[in-house]
């Protein structure tokens, strides 16, 4: 949506001064500073005395884009005099002026946010200059446009000799802010001076204690994983010959000695347990766990929780129930962690449950992101003081069962460490005497822990597979993420996906993209000034720009530099089709369907699967027009019959359209034809009969009319 606020003729010197006097009014009206309103002022006299100069006059004006923060400050200016023959040496900064000519562009271009011109030989020249207004001005609306438009009518315009005068004291200003700035600075370094000997004293004092705790971190990390897998050798030795003398593989055993060696093994297994829990501790606190995401389902997970812990279940009046979770979503998350830690949470309630039983379920977070795990048991219970303790490492309680199925103490720490790890949370309600529940909640889709502030970033580096198109996705909601890669999965297409800002940045600076998908809302920031940054640097200028998004402000999307807009969900035909029509520089053929028969509309699209063409859809004739003069189709199906706006009626506004009359229209039709339709109908390239489509004969009464009109597969 555009807004205009005002025009101004320009035809001599002084309306360029009367130009520029609107520019900063306007500027100063619409909340920018001093500053932007300066550059705003001298972009434009700058333009406009090129429109007077070589142009003969012209005219400027004045308006506002966007129905969302920010909004876009937008000025044209246009002439019809003679144009610029050298435009394209002007903008590349390499054109030679003996007059001037060439460098006002250049400056006004780099005061400005967006900055298109359209000119040649003959037809004159247009300039739109764009900058995004402060997101703390108000949105202009048209009753505030018309208001402004009538500030700005009262106000009498100065002369030249002031007009100087008021930039000579926005000079001054702008001298006096550069002056203090230099005073604070020349300060501050005073300050700095004074303190750094005692910060660099500190720094090396802070250095060598941070040395020596992680020498030691080191050093109990390493101990405990050579001593678990050094641990690890025999206890296997010993469970292994356990199991050996237990199976009487070389002799039977007495009673007392098959007890004897029944309690080697269950103390080498506990033993192997602590070992287990002992590394995966080290490993956690050593930085070198490494989650591996797949997609998974909770009833998969679940299936294969029931077959592997039922073995334990060895108490006749105990029972472990799991809950139908098949309506549960997929998780893209560490599937064999997850599964730790609720084995974790099963086997100890199992251990310290008598009777009654043990329910494992699952269901969906409130905000819906995250999918929360439990396992509940009629155990002894633990109490309300102990709740923390329990997730302390070598922590046990003391109780009745507990002197009899003694734990390592890891089990519960080290499930709340991996839960941390895959960015949930683990969580314990229980009552002595009546029972345990025990949560983990889990994110759907696993998020790679993002850099904290003073810590330093952590470098990506950019890769793209042999034979792949790089596309650059600015997108900061992970699930969204796994839509888009699943959507161009088998595709020529690799996404490389940045999560700020920042990040996309730094992939444009080392990766050559094709293309760039841009969502505008994240956290904490927009990328409304990146997407114009994008159009004003040389090196980006040309790369094609989808922006999809939340926000309805495709004009502004498209102000900015984008080449195409859509709103979220995204629609994988229209993904594609813009990618490859950006990527390739040709775009891929396209269908339209019209009729208000959706049978008919698949019946006809499942033909059309056979040739390289994108297809689009319109379920009565008023829509398919409005999508034949917006899209231009290169072949056009419509049905004859249809409710309102008939296909004769199609038939005839596209035929007496300059824009639409040579597109290919091949007629649909299930009745017997008058005489005055069958006249009506010659001007369509072909005529179909929709009796083919029971007969089995439409895919060859189909191919034979898209050869016709010269649309082979």
């Amino acid at each position: 949506m555009s807004l205009p606020l005002l025009s101004v003729t320009v035809s001599r010197e002084h309306d360029v001064v009367g130009g520029r006097q609107r520019a900063r009014q306007l500027a100063a009206l619409l909340g920018f500073d001093l500053q932007d309103q300066t550059r705003i002022a001298t972009a434009v006299s700058e333009i406009a005395r090129n429109a007077v100069g070589y142009g003969g006059g012209g005219r400027i004006d004045f308006s506002v884009e966007g129905q969302t923060r920010p909004q876009i400050f937008t000025i044209r200016v246009w002439d019809r005099g003679p144009g610029i023959a050298d435009l394209d040496t002007i903008l590349s900064g390499r054109y030679q002026s003996s007059t001037g000519m060439g460098l006002g562009i250049i400056g006004a271009k780099r005061l400005m946010d967006a900055f298109d011109i359209d000119s040649a030989p003959g037809r004159g020249t247009s300039v739109i200059l764009r900058k995004l207004m402060p997101r703390r001005a108000d949105m202009v609306t048209p009753a505030a446009a018309a208001r402004i438009a009538d500030s700005l009518a009262k106000r009498t315009p100065r002369d030249a000799v002031e007009e100087v005068q008021q930039q000579n004291q926005e000079l001054l200003r702008m001298l006096e802010e550069l002056r203090r700035r230099q005073d604070e600075l020349v300060r501050l370094n005073a300050e700095l001076e004074d303190t750094n000997r005692g910060v660099v004293a500190l720094y090396a004092e802070l250095d060598e204690k941070a040395d020596h705790l992680r020498r030691a971190d080191d050093l109990k990390s390493r101990f405990l994983s050579n001593m678990s897998h050094e641990f690890r050798t025999p206890l296997n030795s010993i469970l292994a010959l356990s199991r050996l003398l237990l199976d009487h593989a070389d002799g039977p055993l007495s009673t007392e000695q098959a007890t004897q060696i029944g309690f080697i093994r269950r103390a080498a297994e506990d033993l192997f347990e602590l070992v287990n829990d002992l590394l995966d501790t080290a490993k956690i606190e050593a930085g070198k766990i490494v989650i591996r995401p797949v997609e998974f389902t909770v009833e998969n997970l679940f299936g294969a929780l029931r077959g592997m812990l039922r073995p334990l279940l060895v108490n006749e009046s105990l029972i472990l129930a799991f809950d139908d979770v098949s309506a549960l979503p997929a998780l893209h998350t560490d599937e064999a962690k997850v599964s730790q830690i609720l084995r974790n949470f099963i086997s100890n309630a199992l251990k310290f449950t008598e009777r009654g039983e043990v329910r494992v379920s699952a269901r969906p977070s409130e905000d819906g992101r995250a999918v929360v795990f439990a396992v509940a048991d009629t155990g002894i219970g633990i109490a309300p003081e102990d709740h923390e303790a329990i997730f302390q490492e070598f922590a046990q309680v003391e109780s009745r069962l507990q002197r009899v199925v003694r734990g390592t103490g890891l089990g519960l720490p080290l499930t709340r460490k991996l839960a941390h790890l895959l960015g949930g949370s683990v969580a314990v309600h229980s009552t002595p005497g009546v029972g345990s529940t025990f949560s983990a909640t889990i994110p759907l889709v696993y998020a790679p822990p993002a850099t904290t502030p003073g810590e330093t970033p952590v470098t990506v580096e950019w890769r793209v597979a042999p034979g792949k198109v790089p596309i650059l996705l600015l997108e900061d909601n992970l699930e969204t993420v796994l839509v888009y890669q699943t959507l161009l999965r088998h595709t020529e297409f690799q996404l490389l996906h940045a999560r700020s800002v920042g990040e996309a940045r730094r992939a444009v600076s080392q990766v050559e993209f094709r293309a760039a998908i841009l969502d505008i809302l994240l956290r904490g920031e927009d990328a409304w000034a990146f997407l114009a940054e994008l159009g004003r640097d040389e090196a980006t200028k040309s790369l094609p720009v989808l922006v999809v998004t939340d926000v309805d402000d495709h004009s502004k999307a498209l102000a900015l530099g984008a080449r195409a807009f859509a709103q979220k969900p995204v629609d994988r035909d229209w993904l594609l089709e813009s990618l490859r029509a950006f990527t390739t520089g040709r775009r891929r053929r396209q269908v339209l369907i019209i009729d208000d028969d959706p049978v008919s509309r698949y019946l006809l699209r499942g033909v059309l699967r056979d040739f390289p063409c994108a297809v689009v859809e319109a379920s009565n004739g008023a829509e398919g027009v409005a999508m034949a003069r917006r899209d231009r189709p290169d072949v056009i199906f419509c049905d004859v019959v249809m409710p309102g706006f008939s296909g004769l009626d199609v038939l005839r506004e596209l035929s007496s359209d300059p824009a639409t009359r040579d597109i290919p229209i091949v007629m649909n039709t299930a009745k017997v034809l008058t005489s005055e339709e069958r006249r009506e109908l010659a001007r369509a390239a072909a005529v179909l009969s929709k009796e083919s489509y029971a007969s089995g004969g439409a895919a060859a009464e189909i191919h034979k009319a898209l050869e016709k009109v010269g649309f082979a597969a």
